[in-house]
């Protein structure tokens, strides 16, 4: 290699401005990206990018969204008011995933968006498509002006100088043809990409506009558990599958349908000119049908589905964002309906992500103004009768719905991330309330050991410094961590790898007990209960609801009981509220059982009214099992 080559290779391929208030996103960013010969630069605020942005202006601007001070969006827009800074492409950073986030990013002039927790491949795909066109941009003006001079030089040698100027121009056209592609195509499927599935959407929206008959329909489409995939096999193997996809899905189509990819897993479909929903419908049928296949990819058999959404244009759509958010709505009701589906789109969706975008709001004030309690339910002894502890149950007490239960709240604080706030919330003051109580009744024997059940969120299992927060926890509340029983859900288990196997070891180690909540719930594969120190089984409310009346559900009780004394463990029964289930549950050997049998779930003061009767407790509820009093 000669010194020129060396040096043309030493040379950065652009100058990167990397905007985020987190050190850990700008250290992984700035390393990967130096790694990959870009020249990268950091602004820890909106004010430092704007200053930085002007002193020496960069090719491309990675910028988060939410910030202290001053957000994303009000740094790009000031970024495009600047006649110095406004041609600088941005691409924005952010954990929210929701649609009209990503409008409202292309609203303020952003050119892209990638969603956290972000993909490696992903952000250098994506930066390197943008510093790309960056560069292509400059080399036509290079080209350009080279181009005039030539021409003014060779004047006196016209014909030969027209000849090397056709060819020139034939260069330079094929350049600017293969760059234009490259800005409107995917790089890793060939697919038209956004901005090219945007134009044709928008040009398909006016001609509706002419046409009153004509109609047209677009299918969001999203692969479901790619992640799984990405994350167990390779991105090699993901990678595949995607161009894989994209080929499945020309296939599905005619030749005046388009197909693009979106970035991710997101696909979207434009059905041009068709005659109503129902060629919709079947084509998105058509690609389940072809998804049921398996898939060979570099000697892996890979099993996948989608999820879509279908919106027809005689909504009357005024702008292609509206219909693909729209799309993006169904896309998602699809998923959340169990996958492997379509959904058609309708208002109601629309209401719906309104509403639940109001309640994220909502759930936002209710984390700084303190809305939220804990009731507790008792948890008995079906041997003896007596009380052995509580359930820590979280309610949310908004000032005008009143008392809002978690069935309504909890999935949008997981996909939000609040969930890890309230989580940690519900954590400390459970533990301080039956520390509390141990002091407020000394008198009482069975008081100290009493424990406290909560509940985890699979974030919270997932946070690296999960065990040392648990460990300050109790340090600061005082409570015995053989005081506390942490449940959590199997498939959080089923989902998880080493780590979590680790975390669960070292909780376990604290002293502290481990359950399975809503056991035997929608999963067969019981092999993965032998890798974790559980302590209990609890028995979904579901079955021990319907054991009286249906047999299936009896012997999958009694199942379940046998299977947790056989790996050594008790099982809790939940949902018990009648005597004759309570009789059949102690037949069957449960130890524990919890319900409206024996108590609702308390607040404060009457859970402390059922502490201070202690044995007068197991004496009221024996003659309530008897019939004795109501």
């Amino acid at each position: 290699m000669n010194n020129y080559q060396k040096n043309y290779l030493d040379q950065p391929k652009g100058n990167i401005l990397i905007v985020d208030d987190i050190p850990d996103n700008l250290r992984v960013l700035s390393a990967t990206l130096t790694e990959q010969n870009y020249r990268v630069r950091c602004a820890k605020n909106g004010l430092m990018a704007l200053k930085g942005a002007l002193r020496m202006q960069p090719d491309l601007i990675l910028l988060d969204i939410k910030m202290p001070d001053m957000d994303g969006y009000e740094v790009c827009q000031q970024l495009k008011a600047n006649d110095q800074t406004r041609e600088i492409p941005v691409i924005f950073l952010s954990a929210l995933d929701d649609v009209l986030d990503k409008i409202k990013a292309f609203e303020v002039g952003g050119v892209d968006y990638i969603t956290k927790p972000f993909q490696v491949a992903e952000v250098l795909a994506r930066v390197t498509t943008h510093i790309t066109l960056q560069t292509a941009k400059r080399e036509i003006e290079k080209l350009n002006q080279q181009l005039e001079q030539r021409v003014q030089k060779r004047t006196v040698e016209l014909e030969a100088a027209n000849q090397q100027l056709k060819q020139e121009i034939a260069e330079r056209e094929r350049i600017e043809q293969q760059l234009v592609h490259d800005a409107l195509h995917d790089t890793l499927t060939g697919l038209p990409n956004r901005n090219l599935l945007m134009e044709r959407i928008e040009f398909a929206i006016q001609h509706t506009k002419r046409h009153e008959n004509y109609l047209f329909a677009v299918l969001f489409i999203d692969l479901d558990r790619f992640k799984l995939v990405n994350d167990s096999l390779g991105h090699l193997v993901g990678d595949r599958l995607l161009m894989a996809i994209a080929h499945i899905l020309q296939e599905c189509l005619r030749g005046n349908d388009m197909v693009a990819r979106l970035g991710g897993d997101e696909f979207v479909i434009l059905l041009d000119d068709i005659q109503d929903i129902t060629y919709a419908t079947k084509i998105a049928e058509h690609i389940q049908t072809k998804l049921r296949s398996p898939l060979n990819l570099a000697n892996q058999t890979v099993f996948t589905s989608a999820s879509i959404g279908i919106v027809l244009s005689s909504t009357g759509y005024q702008n292609s964002s509206d219909l693909l958010r729209d799309a993006d709505i169904a896309m998602y009701r699809a998923k959340g309906r169990g996958k492997a589906r379509y959904e058609v789109f309708d208002q109601a969706m629309y209401a719906q992500t309104l509403e639940l975008l109001q309640l994220e709001n909502n759930l936002r004030l209710a984390c700084r103004r303190g809305e939220f309690l804990l009731h507790y339910q008792p948890i008995v002894s079906l041997l003896t009768g007596e009380l052995l502890g509580f359930e820590a149950l979280l309610r949310w007490q908004h000032p005008e719905k009143g008392l809002i239960l978690p069935a309504q709240f909890i999935d949008v604080a997981e996909d939000t991330g609040l969930i890890i706030p309230i989580g940690e919330w519900v954590l400390r003051v459970a533990c301080h309330q039956l520390r509390t109580w141990q002091l407020q009744f000394p008198s009482v024997p069975r008081v100290a050991s009493l424990k406290m059940s909560v509940n985890l969120a699979s974030q919270q299992l997932k946070e690296p410094q999960f065990a040392q927060k648990l460990d300050r926890i109790l340090q600061e509340t005082g409570l015995d961590g053989n005081c506390l029983k942490l449940e959590f859900t199997e498939s959080m288990l089923i989902d998880s790898g080493e780590a979590t196997q680790k975390i669960l070891s070292q909780i376990r180690n604290k002293g502290i007990q481990l359950g399975i909540d809503d056991f035997g719930k929608g999963y067969s594969s019981l092999s993965y209960l032998h890798r974790f120190p559980i302590n209990t089984l609890k028995i979904d409310r579901s079955f021990v609801s319907q054991m009286n009346i249906d047999r299936e559900n009896f012997e999958i009780v009694r199942t379940i009981i046998t299977l947790a004394h056989t790996l050594g463990m008790d099982a809790i029964a939940e949902g018990v509220e009648d005597i004759e289930q309570f009789t059949q549950l102690q037949q069957l050997g449960c130890e524990f059982a919890q319900g409206y049998l024996f108590s609702k779930p308390l607040e404060r003061r009457a859970a402390e009214s059922v502490i201070a009767m202690d044995s007068k407790y197991l004496t009221l509820f024996r003659k309530k099992s008897l019939g004795l009093t109501r």
